[in-house]
């Protein structure tokens, strides 16, 4: 998809009603189900933080990123992600932390990000945060800065390749709750997208396929 084209589409896309369950249901592992049906995470007070889901020309065709993150203890270690992160103090709103955190982990400026819109919050229950998503904008093929101690590389992802139905499949996998189970996932060339981030992309998928 030509990167002129997805900016014609733009104002279609910011008011385009939120997918929200819909969408995310179609990429939730079982055991994740209950969590996304009228359950009340408020419950386990759970951390704020945000993540973007940056566009951008590469090529003059419309991409969107994702980020490997590096090797670490705790239950993201490796997996697949949007760049973002936890709301610090000094963070005006989740907008905010979104855009640093981006700054931080890939060297996007904030000043080049123009924001188009909020997706749905998901809850994540192994790590209890509740993550808000933002869609954000840049007209120029960013310079990519990657901070080694959290990212180890990133996923340059077409947008004609997101709405490909053949992208999703169902992959056997051990998570950090569960062993040997089947779940819903994006399988982009070697790399497994799934949970939050695979609930992400499919209210990205579905909306950009109501408007084009």
């Amino acid at each position: 998809m030509q990167f002129e084209h997805f900016l014609n589409k733009l104002d279609a896309i910011s008011t385009q009603p939120l997918f929200a369950l819909d969408a995310h249901l179609k990429m939730a592992p079982l055991e994740r189900v209950q969590y996304l049906q009228n359950y009340d995470y408020s419950l386990h007070n759970p951390k704020a933080s945000a993540v973007l889901s940056l566009f951008y020309p590469k090529d003059e065709k419309a991409h969107v990123l994702l980020i490997v993150r590096s090797s670490y203890p705790g239950v993201h270690s490796s997996q697949i992600a949007f760049p973002g992160g936890k709301q610090e103090l000094t963070d005006i709103d989740l907008q905010e932390t979104a855009l640093r955190e981006t700054h931080e982990e890939v060297g996007v400026n904030p000043n080049k990000v123009t924001v188009i819109k909020q997706w749905s919050d998901i809850y994540i229950p192994p790590s209890n945060f509740i993550v808000s998503s933002f869609m954000g904008i840049t007209n120029k093929t960013p310079e990519f800065v990657l901070q080694p101690d959290e990212v180890n590389s990133i996923i340059e992802l077409p947008i004609t390749e997101l709405l490909n139905d053949n992208l999703v499949q169902n992959v056997r996998m051990t998570t950090s709750y569960a062993q040997d189970i089947m779940v819903p996932a994006f399988v982009i060339e070697d790399h497994i997208v799934w949970g939050a981030t695979a609930m992400i992309l499919s209210e990205i998928k579905e909306t950009l396929k109501s408007v084009f």
